[in-house]
This record gives C-alpha cells, sequence and structure tokens, in this order.
C-alpha cells in the first residue's frame, strides 16, 4: 500500500461535528523524497524506496552518499519502502496531500522502551498472596515457576521479568481526522506507538 515517512509530534484533542471530544495524535508526514524505484526486472519485485529528514553529508556513509546523489536529493535519517505506489519518478517528492480527511491507516513504529522489568508491570501479574502473612519481600514476584520433579525444568515461553517495550508495533485502521498540507501534518483518531520525535511510517 501506498504511504510516508513521518514524525510523531505529540497528542491532543479535536472536537467532532457532534460536538463530541476525540483525543488523536499529530504526525508531521513529508514530504518525502523518491530515491530508488524497485522493478521485477531487477529486484523481482515492485516498491518505491522513499525517504525522510535531513542528515549531514558528514554522518552518512559514502556508499548512502552515492545512492542519494543518484537520486539527486541531499542525505535522510530514515528509508522505508512502499509497494503499490502512484506512479513517481526519482527524485519526485510526495507530501502529506497523498492523504485525505476520513482515509484510513495502519501506523508502524517503535514502542516506548521500559528496560528491565518485573513481570507484574510486563505482564500484568497480581503478585504472591498480599501484605500480610509476615511477608515483607514476596509481594511483586512470579510465584511457581512449575514442578520440582518433572520436567525438573521452566517451559519455554513462560511470561518471566525481562526487557519490556522496543518493539516494532503495527496499530491497524486509525482514522485520518484532519489534513494540514501547509505544515505536513495529519490528526490521527487514537494513540500511537513510539516517543515525540520517533520515525513512523503511515500506510494507506
Amino acid at each position: 500500500m501506498s504511504g510516508l515517512i513521518g514524525k510523531k509530534i505529540g497528542m491532543t484533542s479535536v472536537y467532532s461535528a457532534e460536538g463530541k471530544n476525540i483525543p488523536c495524535t499529530v504526525i508531521e508526514a513529508g514530504p518525502c523524497v523518491v530515491t530508488q524505484i524497485k522493478t521485477v526486472e531487477k529486484d523481482n519485485y515492485e516498491a518505491v524506496q522513499i525517504a525522510y529528514d535531513e542528515k549531514s553529508e558528514k554522518h552518512t556513509t559514502s556508499s548512502l552518499l552515492g545512492h542519494f546523489k543518484k537520486a539527486g536529493t541531499t542525505p535522510k535519517r530514515k528509508l522505508a519502502e512502499f509497494k503499490g505506489m502512484p506512479e513517481v519518478a526519482l527524485g519526485d517528492t510526495i507530501t502529506v496531500d497523498l492523504f485525505s480527511e476520513e482515509d484510513w491507516v495502519d501506523v508502524t513504529g517503535i514502542s516506548k522502551g521500559k528496560g528491565y522489568q518485573g513481570v507484574v508491570k510486563r505482564h500484568g501479574f497480581a503478585g504472591v498472596g498480599g501484605q500480610t502473612h509476615g511477608q515483607h519481600n514476596r509481594q511483586r514476584k512470579p510465584g511457581s515457576l512449575g514442578a520440582s520433579s518433572y520436567p525438573s525444568r521452566v517451559f519455554k515461553g513462560k511470561r518471566l521479568p525481562g526487557q519490556m517495550g522496543g518493539d516494532q508495533v503495527k496499530v491497524l485502521n486509525l482514522k485520518v481526522l484532519k489534513v494540514i498540507p501547509e505544515s505536513n501534518l495529519i490528526l490521527v483518531k487514537g494513540s500511537i506507538p513510539g516517543a515525540k520525535g520517533a520515525y513512523l511510517t503511515i500506510e494507506k
């Protein structure tokens, strides 16, 4: 599906025609530059590669500098491929005009990293027992992990403490509430993964 690369600005709310307050996320979508057009003959599939957000030449590898030079554009920070894009040429600029109000989009981003977390925060465990019965250090422990006699080990897939967040998350079927072309902004209903300033891919 066609789409754009963007950046999460933050959350706000707007009022509908019926006077209902709707929470929404503000996304800066584009402008993106077409840096490569992939074809079946050369790459075995069809797709359009686009790039977003300026980057200094000093911090860009020589191979990428050549890649961007071929497209006739300055170095960019974020690259992404989309299938089913409209007819475009190398070096073309795609703007937020790709979207319109009442469109439905899928948004992909990297969720906020929470670091190493226990089972209560990571999986919603209730904890072991209460504050009574002489317990002083086991309220947020996972409890029993399995039988001691057989299989004498913990099964794979057991919900345990570990790294939480920092995963790629895709949210489907979000409604575009408003498009502001002069500022390259779109307002999408609801929340999306990622911190403020995080990169996103928005697919129609």
